[in-house]
């Protein structure tokens, strides 16, 4: 399973907590790309620009979806690659969406957005309302994470598979 969305509407921390309910592996592109460059996300940007990032990524999701088969995600401007929406063609892919308070608050703790800088509130809505449509070309179910803790998002996420599953 895969999951998309915008900066924080919990892609890692909900992917981590599926993967350990499920007992499979956890993968985030983002982590592969930091692990392979010894480069931060936001140093890759600064350094070399976003185009390269974004090369970089497109190889990170095509390698985590021939290699992993586990709970993945990707990074949220990954969608925007036409490469990376019919890569995610045939997959399971649930796409998380937050809206503007609940995103701020949780990236709170997470100062290392390299597209958040500057005007954070206006830029995110920028970012997300530009992406949502490619989140939900690529999806193949949608889950509002607005006012979810954790563990009542991985629930909604499971639900919303299960619905997704039954005929």
């Amino acid at each position: 399973m895969i999951l998309v969305g915008p900066p924080g509407s919990g892609k890692s921390t909900i992917g981590r907590r599926l993967a350990e309910r499920w007992g499979v592996r956890f993968r985030d592109t983002d982590l592969d790309i930091e692990r392979s460059t010894s480069r931060s996300v936001s140093d890759l940007f600064i350094e070399r620009g976003e185009e390269h990032f974004r090369a970089l990524e497109r190889e990170a999701v095509a390698s985590a979806l021939a290699e992993h088969d586990g709970v993945l995600a990707i990074g949220g401007g990954a969608v925007m690659s036409e490469q990376v929406r019919q890569a995610l063609g045939g997959h399971r892919v649930v796409s998380l969406d937050v809206g503007l308070a609940d995103a701020m608050k949780r990236l709170q703790m997470n100062r290392s957005r390299p597209l958040l800088v500057g005007n954070v509130r206006g830029r995110w809505q920028e970012l997300a309302d530009e992406r949502r449509p490619l989140y939900a070309e690529v999806a193949t179910m949608n889950v509002l994470t607005d006012g979810l803790t954790i563990e009542q998002a991985v629930d909604a996420v499971e639900s919303a598979l299960d619905q997704a599953a039954t005929p």
